[in-house]
């Protein structure tokens, strides 16, 4: 049997993001190829809603180690700006999870190239995944200054 393109999977927010998330900001995705014909937002290929894109830290205290990067972005499907929660501590960002997320495994292989000069190829392709989700709120839990979830 084979597995589809495109495959969503949807997950708990608390399995992927164990400490939650702390949210950095929120913007709309451009559909580059309607540019200039009034509304430019892209819309999702499945379910033809507007894509927002959500920028988060992703408060694993494991997540910047071993080349992988903290800052996560999901992208948010819906028809108006998802709107983050209020604080939980003034002074900082919100910390949120995800309603609704979904991964969708690919394999990326930007970096695979065909050798001009004859040599073996070498492919630096790798399995990563995508986020989506239908919205964010405040966490239902919070982390606690040793990192885990309190």
């Amino acid at each position: 049997m084979a597995i589809q393109m495109g495959l969503r999977v949807e997950i708990p927010s608390i399995a992927a993001f164990p400490n939650n998330a702390l949210f950095l900001g929120v913007r709309a995705e451009t559909d580059f190829d309607k540019r200039g014909q009034g509304d430019d937002q892209a819309r999702d290929k499945q379910t033809g809603q507007r894509v927002w894109t959500v920028t988060a830290m992703d408060l694993d205290p494991d997540a910047a180690k071993f080349g992988r990067n903290a800052q996560i972005k999901v992208k948010v499907l819906a028809e108006h700006q998802p709107v983050p929660p209020t604080s939980q501590i003034p002074g900082y960002p919100p910390v949120i999870e995800f309603e609704g997320l979904q991964f969708t495994p690919y394999v990326d292989d930007k970096k695979c190239r065909a050798p001009q000069d004859g040599r073996q190829h070498k492919c630096k392709a790798q399995q990563t995944y995508s986020f989506r989700a239908t919205g964010i709120r405040a966490a239902s839990t919070l982390p606690a200054a040793d990192g885990s979830a309190a």
